[in-house]
């Protein structure tokens, strides 16, 4: 008797040795490309077949889309559900699904998968990084940036990769797209004057301790804020990092390290210890670092970052990155004559290759300055020791020689609005006077505090005219 083969897609029936019927079918594959299945049993052949029906319907018969002439779109949502997402972070999450359902999706998702060129992506791209912003395009205008280019073209070179895989195309159109540069972040470290100011700015903000112990490990922001009181032994001064806090989306989580390497242990400087054992007679709650809004939970990361910009604001520092703060440590650990080795190992690096890579300015500059040092005890060569390429630094410590003035904020006058720095780059102006009763607020964006002062003003003005000219016509009235 001649079988009936089942068509692909539709799933397996067999009879099990106990006698029951088995319906199993691929719903997915992990991140090695081994199929995972779902199965359903009963009595009967008949009952097992309406059983995988049910299954396959619930599923979303994710099975039966993948065709050569599926939508791209379809495909790319089914690579990430199925391939991608199990293995990736929540953090990381955010950033792929954004590029997905709000970029690539939208463009060419519409596109047959086996019908895709090389031209429909290169023109998505074009039109990406022309005008491809989708939120505060008023004040940073429609462009994109680079590294949002480039995230789209991963995701879409890396999904047609495993459809060629899954025989569904022979070719990958995104091979051979041009690409904007990728521009790596000019690394930025505080100066010893900076330093000083910056600290004595975070002892009026309530920032000290956390700040202090940044510049003094160069932890990342994630690793600081999910310390915990069980993580430091004060005995032999040691301090474990075990976890990260991050935020995703509007979400605080809490989640294992970046890397493997990330899991480590480090010693504190006396001076720590002592801010640290001072800190912990007065603390409750398990965070070293607890929020002061949600009680038994760590700080924000967002609100942390926020603070640290108008701490650096209020100090006369230049706009930096919160992770610049671990660049300044790791300089000033170099330049004061630490090893490459014990740096990578302290702040948590793969290894002391990515460390020098990182580092390569100053280390090269210590080199030189060795090969001179060399040259004037053996050779006699009286030649001047080469000075480094940053300013000369200094071990960061609890104390500061001379006086900081502490930043006193202007005290703004009644009616002359308010003005906040949203992040290095942009500062909103807002006026909000009350009509009839009711406030009515309008906003300015400007990318300098005085800029934005300026038309902060000009925005009263008018608004103030308008006003005027509304009361005009009401007493009329």
């Amino acid at each position: 008797m001649t079988k009936n083969k089942r068509k692909q897609g539709e799933g397996m029936l067999r009879l099990r040795k106990d006698g029951r019927w088995e319906g199993r079918i691929v719903v997915g594959y992990d991140e090695k490309g081994i199929p995972k299945t779902k199965n359903v049993t009963a009595k009967t052949k008949f009952a097992c077949e309406e059983k995988l029906k049910v299954l396959k319907e619930t599923l979303g018969k994710a099975v039966e889309r993948l065709k050569p002439d599926m939508p791209y779109g379809n495909w790319l949502d089914f690579w990430y559900q199925n391939f991608c997402k199990p293995s990736l972070r929540e953090t990381t999450k955010v950033g792929y699904e954004n590029c997905i359902y709000q970029h690539i999706i939208p463009a060419v998702g519409q596109i047959p998968l086996n019908e895709l060129t090389q031209n429909d992506l290169q023109q998505f791209y074009a039109r990406l990084k022309k005008n491809g912003r989708l939120h505060r395009s008023e004040s940073h205008g429609t462009a994109t940036s680079n590294r949002m280019v480039r995230s789209c073209h991963a995701l879409c070179r890396a999904s047609l990769e495993k459809a060629i895989t899954e025989q569904l195309i022979t070719k990958n159109p995104s091979l051979g797209c041009k690409l904007p540069p990728k521009k790596a972040r000019e690394m930025q470290v505080l100066t010893p004057n900076e330093l000083g100011r910056f600290l004595a700015r975070t002892k009026e903000e309530g920032y000290y301790e956390m700040f202090l112990l940044e510049l003094s490990t160069g932890m990342r922001r994630g690793e600081i804020l999910g310390l915990k009181w069980s993580d430091l032994n004060l005995t032999n001064g040691s301090l474990r990092i075990a976890r990260q806090v991050v935020a995703a989306g509007s979400q605080t989580l809490v989640q294992a390290p970046k890397t493997k390497n990330s899991i480590r242990t480090i010693i504190l400087p006396p001076y720590m210890i002592e801010i640290l054992a001072d800190m912990k007679k007065h603390k409750s709650c398990e965070w070293i670092f607890s929020s002061p809004i949600k009680d038994g939970e760590p700080r924000n990361p967002s609100a942390v970052y926020h603070r640290f910009k108008i701490i650096l604001e209020r100090s006369g520092c230049k706009s930096i990155r919160f992770h610049d703060l671990r660049h300044t440590f790791a300089t000033m650990a170099l330049e004061n004559g630490m090893d490459v080795k014990t740096l990578s190992d302290m702040i948590g690096h793969v290894s002391a290759e990515t460390t020098l890579n990182i580092y390569s300015h100053i280390t090269d500059t210590m080199r030189l300055q060795a090969a001179v040092k060399i040259d004037r005890e053996i050779g006699g060569v009286d030649e001047a020791i080469p000075e480094s390429k940053n300013e000369p630094s200094q071990t960061v410590s609890s104390e500061f020689d001379g006086f900081v003035e502490p930043y006193k904020p202007k005290i703004r006058k009644s009616g002359t609005g308010c003005i906040t720095m949203i992040n290095e780059h942009l500062y909103e102006g807002r006026y909000s006077p009350k009509i009839n009763g009711k406030r009515m607020a309008k906003n300015v964006y400007a990318k300098t505090r005085e800029e934005c002062e300026e038309k902060l003003a000009e925005l009263i003005k008018t608004m103030k005219a308008e006003i005027a000219e509304l009361k005009k016509t009401t007493l009329k009235g």
